[in-house]
């Protein structure tokens, strides 16, 4: 089986493992433009954000609860992006939000590394099962064809046995003296009624 050749774009490959640190410097850059248009200092505005990243974190630990490990995982990333908007929004320096995005991208990519490690372990395992397989098919293929050949040169034997047989018997009619019963004594199928002393 011949499997077809795809070739990703390095753009394509490289995408997953960048996903991190966009995501965690696009939270800080629109905190910033939300702190440059009101939030620096604005206690109501602060509130709402650690509501929704306690929320938000509750709602994570709920799915981890009810087994939904990857939904789980999605609610305690939007608790962390909303916190540390939150943190970015609020402070009027920028050295506290860029740790919190240090320390946010440091967590994401621990989190991440964990997932492409055992999407690693199933494509490996995915592979090698597929390996499996074709060497399955192509080693019954392989006997498939093996006995195939056999029966057809049984086969070829056999007939090329009947035909010289046949052309034995013919030319042993054809000799004076010939005895069809002897044939029949001796255990070869009877021949075919036939007075071969009678001609002429």
């Amino acid at each position: 089986m011949n499997l077809p050749i795809i070739a990703r774009h390095w753009l394509v490959a490289a995408a997953p493992k960048a996903a991190p640190a966009i995501t965690t410097t696009t939270v800080l850059a629109l905190a910033r433009i939300w702190n440059a248009n009101g939030a620096e200092h604005s206690v109501g505005n602060a509130a709402l954000m650690t509501v929704l990243a306690a929320g938000a974190a509750a709602g994570g630990a709920s799915l981890a609860r009810a087994g939904e490990p990857v939904l789980a995982a999605v609610g305690y990333a939007v608790s962390g992006s909303l916190a540390l908007a939150g943190v970015a929004g609020y402070s009027d320096g920028l050295s506290l939000p860029l740790l919190l995005w240090a320390l946010a991208t440091v967590l994401a990519y621990c989190f991440a590394a964990r997932h492409w490690r055992q999407e690693r372990r199933d494509t490996l395992d995915h592979e090698r099962h597929l390996s499996e397989r074709r060497e399955e098919h192509a080693h019954i293929e392989r006997v498939e064809t093996i006995r195939a050949t056999t029966q057809i040169e049984v086969a070829r034997t056999g007939a090329a046995y009947a035909e010289q047989l046949a052309a034995a018997l013919v030319h042993r009619a054809a000799l004076p003296g010939f005895d069809p019963t002897a044939l029949e004594r001796s255990g070869l199928p009877a021949l075919p009624s036939l007075d071969i002393t009678k001609e002429h």
